[in-house]
């Protein structure tokens, strides 16, 4: 998308404050930090290490995920603002502590007006080598004062989400009895199953790593699927996919046979035309970015007045259910199908806030 456009007008198109270029030539750094709004809040959002193919990829990414982390906390009700910075860099080889201490340095300049974290290519070594810098860095384990794992966190999330889209079909949101397909066992994916086990489930379980599975089968007594890879073809009352985006595309959709689609998988759908496509087969969806936010919410209750709160933060997790039936409401009466009702959630407690704060800026609804 950048590429069609200059910076700035992409930058006025999907109505972005901030882009900072940070390089630190003496340590190999070179980042981009993104800030998409900053109307319910400081932005906050992960920071990411990754290979990059071009300068303009880091650009378009660091753009994209911090508009991404807007509509999160929006819709999670969570008051901050959306932000991300991006490390062009090897994870593998290219890291040092100097590195993060410089990117800390930089984050520090900016006064508060971003907030960072864990994210892909990164982990909480990393973070404590920034929090060494500023104090704007939210992911952190507990002996730093953070939040510690938040994977339950998300699971929790997932499930109470799944529950919305079973009450939307069924009638009921009980899970006892229903068949989910869990695709994925990773942390997340793993304390799923764990849930979904508990709470009466009938689970069919799968991952590239079969490792993975057979402990999964061991511990929780769930089925196992010898494909993962065709986890979205199987005829279950959930689909949940818990491992790569982009899985409902062009080849997968046509194959589906389930009623409700409910996973931790970030970017799930491959175009926005295959949420229009699910609208169409009466699929209940419930977007990645609403359903997957818990540990997004567990880990940033520390921000809160008081510090962190595990009761409190778990119990606005919870709340995600709320959120995701009256997401629900939203498509049905409009006619929209549930990604772009998610969309219109967000904004509207932007825009609600935003008034209420004497702003005149709104983040913009489109998302592509």
């Amino acid at each position: 998308m950048l590429m069609e456009l200059s910076i700035f007008s992409y930058m006025e198109k999907y109505d972005y404050e901030n882009v900072f270029l940070c390089q630190d030539k003496s340590v190999g750094l070179k980042a981009v930090i993104a800030i998409h709004d900053t109307t319910l809040g400081p932005a906050t959002g992960g920071c990411r290490m990754w290979t990059y193919a071009s300068e303009e990829d880091a650009i378009e990414d660091a753009l994209r995920l911090a508009r991404g982390m807007t509509y999160k906390y929006a819709a999670a009700g969570v008051n901050l603002g959306g932000g991300k910075v991006v490390i062009l860099g090897d994870p593998k080889t290219q890291k040092s502590e100097a590195l993060f201490r410089s990117l800390g340095r930089f984050i520090h300049r900016l006064g508060g007006l971003y907030i960072t974290g864990e994210d892909v290519g990164t982990t909480l070594r990393d973070m404590e080598y920034m929090r060494m810098e500023t104090p704007y860095v939210v992911t952190l384990p507990e002996s730093w004062g953070g939040a510690g794992p938040i994977s339950p966190a998300t699971a929790l999330g997932v499930t109470q989400g799944m529950r919305a889209a079973l009450e939307e079909v069924y009638g009921t949101d009980s899970l006892e009895g229903r068949t989910v397909a869990v695709q994925g066992l990773g942390s997340v994916g793993w304390e799923v199953v764990s849930l979904l086990t508990q709470a009466g489930a009938r689970v069919l379980a799968g991952d590239i790593d079969s490792e993975k599975v057979e402990k999964a089968a061991a511990a929780f007594g769930v089925e196992t699927v010898a494909d993962p890879n065709r986890m979205h073809a199987l005829d279950v009352d959930v689909y949940c996919p818990c491992a790569l985006g982009g899985i409902i595309n062009d080849q997968t959709i046509g194959e589906l046979r389930c009623k409700v689609i409910a996973g931790s998988a970030n970017n799930q759908l491959y175009e926005e035309k295959h949420g229009d496509l699910l609208h169409e087969r009466n699929i209940a969806y419930a977007p990645d970015y609403i359903i997957n936010a818990g540990g997004t919410i567990f880990d940033t209750d520390r921000l809160l007045p008081g510090g962190m709160n595990s009761e409190r933060a778990m119990e606005n997790v919870r709340r995600i259910k709320e959120t995701m039936k009256s997401i629900f409401q939203i498509s049905k009466h409009e006619g929209i199908p549930t990604y772009q009702a998610a969309d219109r959630f967000a904004q509207r407690r932007i825009e609600s806030v935003g008034r209420a704060k004497g702003l005149s800026k709104s983040a913009n609804v489109r998302m592509g």
